[in-house]
């Protein structure tokens, strides 16, 4: 342990963001990192609890006092080996992880919590800084071919863990980029893309082969994989989004919030968008769901100066603190402020969609809804009903419905593989292996929408299933068997 009265003698610190009304003008990350000593304090600040509940908080089960230990002596070195033994990307999950091991943090009792996330991806950042991280090939091949389909964190996870072990692995993308929902779903605000590039540098090095514009069940047989290669692993996400069947729903100008975001990704990047533009501009924006994918759509709608932005939710306004039945550790159920909410917005909550209204040329000029009121029902069940007198019209020319995911796209390499769903329409497995010998699949394809962090978890565990699989044993690390889910409303 560094300082051990740390925690009482300094405050939790987050580096400074850049002023929304220069931020709005471009698509770089927002915030400005905090001097070493600042990190270092931050780091101190940890206590190095008898039962560190960060452990269990966080999906990885990162070694979290340890590393905190290691950048509070400025042993960055060691902390990028602790930190890279359980987390193979902590320069994504240092960007875009809510942290529910903060949550969890014996400190957030009573006070702040440590910034674990922000030290995080400081040690990744001076990692790469000081030469650290750099591409590590294995030492021997053990001459077993491996293919993975998709190339998000779950794929990229599997990828890292399957080459670290020696076998020959082959990455396919659909997309024209590799890096799945980091590249196309998360807005460059919150991971500018040249992290991923960098991180897919060092992996090609390694001796991965990515293969983009290679989709598995359209223009590449998924029955061609199983014949070339030893295993397969299906990481190609719950990207089934979930609709809005109302009324008026046909009108131009409703879309799917993840056919809005990766449209700007792509003109970050420079690529050309064929499939017609989808723009704010000038429009009454109007963002149905509440969650992370709705704060990345007010977001760029904002940066796309867009006339107003609106964003409702069905369910009724969080606390501002933790209520008796949700109690640390677990995770807080109460209002959340992302950095595009500071940025502008009419959030409103306990909202029914009624109907989707348009002109006469078939485009959407708003949206019928009410208020609605939580309660339980005489069955004894949560459920709602209409406030009278409360129905009206958001105006909008722009609606995108960010309401989650419904499971595995249907169809195509699904189909073609034969492998069996389960109930909420995710591929069904047993230690990661699908119905189909052979076949294996992990991330939100498997355990449904979820977080990034989970889905490098995931990779994880099941490139250790592959691995035992193919060779009757396995030295990848595997995570502790004593760590339980605290983040039951993140999974």
């Amino acid at each position: 342990m560094g300082q051990i009265d740390g925690f009482m003698k300094f405050e939790r610190e987050m580096p400074k963001s850049r002023d929304p009304k220069e931020r709005l003008k471009d698509y770089k990350e927002i915030y400005t990192p905090l001097e070493k000593e600042k990190v270092k304090n931050n780091a101190a600040r940890c206590m190095d609890c008898g039962v560190p509940f960060c452990h269990n908080g966080c999906p990885l089960g990162n070694n979290i006092p340890d590393f905190n230990d290691a950048v509070y002596t400025g042993k960055w070195e060691e902390a990028i080996k602790i930190l890279s033994s359980t987390n193979n990307f902590p320069e994504f999950t240092g960007r875009i992880c809510p942290a529910p091991c903060e949550a969890s943090c014996v400190l957030s009792i009573n006070n702040n919590p440590v910034t674990i996330e922000y030290i995080e991806k400081t040690i990744a950042e001076t990692a790469f800084e000081k030469g650290y991280i750099k591409a590590n090939p294995p030492k021997t091949r053990t001459g077993k071919r491996v293919a993975i389909v998709g190339s998000g964190p779950a794929g990229l996870a599997a990828a890292a863990q399957l080459n670290k072990a020696g076998h020959w692995v082959t990455v396919f993308e659909r997309s024209d980029r590799i890096g799945g929902l980091l590249r196309y779903g998360i807005p460059d605000f919150k991971l500018e893309k040249s992290v991923i590039d960098r991180r897919i540098r060092l992996m090609e090095q390694e001796g991965i082969i990515f293969r983009t514009n290679a989709h598995v069940g359209v223009n590449i047989s998924a029955q061609h994989l199983q014949k070339e290669f030893d295993a397969v692993v299906i990481c190609g996400g719950a990207s089934a989004p979930r609709d809005l069947p109302i009324p008026g729903r046909h009108f131009k100008g409703v879309h799917f919030a993840m056919d809005f975001l990766p449209q700007q990704n792509k003109r970050v990047a420079g690529d050309r968008i064929f499939s017609g533009d989808i723009l704010a501009t000038n429009k009454n924006v109007l963002v149905i769901g509440g969650g992370d994918t709705g704060s990345d759509c007010v977001g760029t709608s904002n940066r796309q100066e867009a006339k107003t932005v609106t964003q409702i939710e069905l369910l009724a306004k969080p606390p501002l603190k933790r209520s008796e039945n949700n109690p640390w550790p677990l995770w807080p159920m109460v209002l959340m402020t992302s950095s595009s909410h500071d940025e502008g917005v009419d959030r409103q909550w306990a909202i029914l969609t009624k109907e989707f209204l348009g002109d006469n040329n078939g485009r959407l000029t708003g949206l019928k809804v009410v208020d609605i009121k939580w309660g339980v029902n005489a069955q004894g069940k949560m459920g709602f009903e209409e406030i009278a007198g409360t129905e009206r019209v958001l105006p909008c020319e722009l609606a995108l419905l960010a309401i989650g995911f419904t499971g595995a796209e249907k169809g195509g390499m699904v189909d073609e593989l034969q492998v069996a769903l389960d109930e909420r329409g995710n591929i069904k497995t047993e230690n990661y292996m699908t119905t189909q010998e052979g076949i294996f699949a992990a991330g939100d394809i498997r355990r449904g929408q979820s977080l990034v962090v989970w889905a490098i978890s995931e990779g994880r565990e099941a490139a250790r299933a592959v691995d035992t699989w193919l060779m009757g044993s396995s030295d990848l690390e595997a995570k502790d068997e004593s760590f339980v889910n605290l983040t039951p409303a993140l999974s």
